[in-house]
């Protein structure tokens, strides 16, 4: 800026490099920062994790091993559950805002009914779908329309009743639907500690560290870092393409102006103290 408005005096012959090898630094911090806000507002807000599957699959079990306590029903009849049951866990620092469902199905039984219609509800809502199947019996009808509306979703298949004799393997899950598969048996309260070390995997970045670790926890200051982001790298691709510095100005402007919305700064005027700060302008 100095340069631009006093060109006989400062020169920036040279800069170029200087100011390629700044941009890419600042670049990388933002980025590392961008990365984060989904640890972040996770660790903040976090996962909504629904237990979808047909009746009578084990479900409730599932939840109450999850929870550690008999927070819902379990009968052998199908169709317990007709509601759905919302209870908070954690796991490794996660929070995990979890959802048992009604067993979905065809059905007749009005009440029924408006329990499955709240089910996928939840599902299309939800950050990780833990579906559940029995696996001691066949796949049905009902297990493959439930495979089918959530084949786009983030999901791991929970193949419960493995105290039982399985006629469902992995690879049969696996043939349906591109997602994790963890055997576990509810009653005998095993499986789960893999199921917990692939939901951790899922959703922390690998680069979790201790507790001066910046993590950005509102969706507004991560928007403002994504378009802090995209003005840096068109900013470094001007440098290197040799464009003139007022053009590159522009993008700069554009990211200093992003990063000091989050920091609340007036940009123009804490600029204009760092130029006389720095340089001897107008004396």
């Amino acid at each position: 800026e100095s340069a631009l408005d006093d060109p006989e005096h400062i020169t920036l012959e040279g800069h170029g490099e200087v100011l390629r090898d700044t941009l890419y630094y600042v670049y990388i911090e933002v980025k590392k920062l961008v990365k984060s806000s989904d640890d972040g507002i996770r660790m903040k807000e976090g996962i909504k994790t629904v237990i979808l599957g047909r009746p009578n699959v084990g479900k409730s079990s599932v939840l109450n091993v999850l929870l550690d306590q008999e927070r819902a029903i379990v009968t052998n009849i199908a169709g317990t559950t007709r509601d759905s049951l919302e209870e908070s866990l954690v796991i490794s620092g996660l929070n995990l805002n979890i959802v048992d469902t009604a067993g979905i199905r065809n059905t007749e039984d009005l009440v029924e009914k408006i329990g499955v219609e709240r089910a996928m509800k939840h599902a299309k809502d939800a950050d990780l779908i833990l579906y559940v199947c029995d696996g001691s019996e066949k796949l049905n009808e009902d297990d493959r329309k439930i495979i089918s509306s959530i084949s786009d979703m983030e999901v791991i298949c929970l193949l419960n009743k493995s105290d039982l004799e399985c006629v469902i393997s992995t690879e049969d899950i696996k043939r349906l639907i591109e997602c994790d598969v963890v055997e576990i048996s509810a009653y005998e309260r095993s499986g789960f500690e893999k199921l917990k070390e692939i939901i951790t995997n899922k959703f922390y970045s690998g680069e979790i560290g201790f507790n001066d670790k910046i993590y950005i926890t509102n969706v507004r200051h991560r928007d403002l870092l994504k378009q802090a982001l995209d003005s840096l790298h068109i900013a470094i691709e001007g440098v290197e393409a040799g464009m003139p510095e007022d053009l590159i100005t522009i993008d700069m402007m554009a990211a200093y102006k992003s990063l000091g919305k989050i920091i609340g700064k007036e940009i123009e005027e804490d600029l204009a103290d760092k130029i006389f700060s720095t340089f001897c302008m107008g004396k």
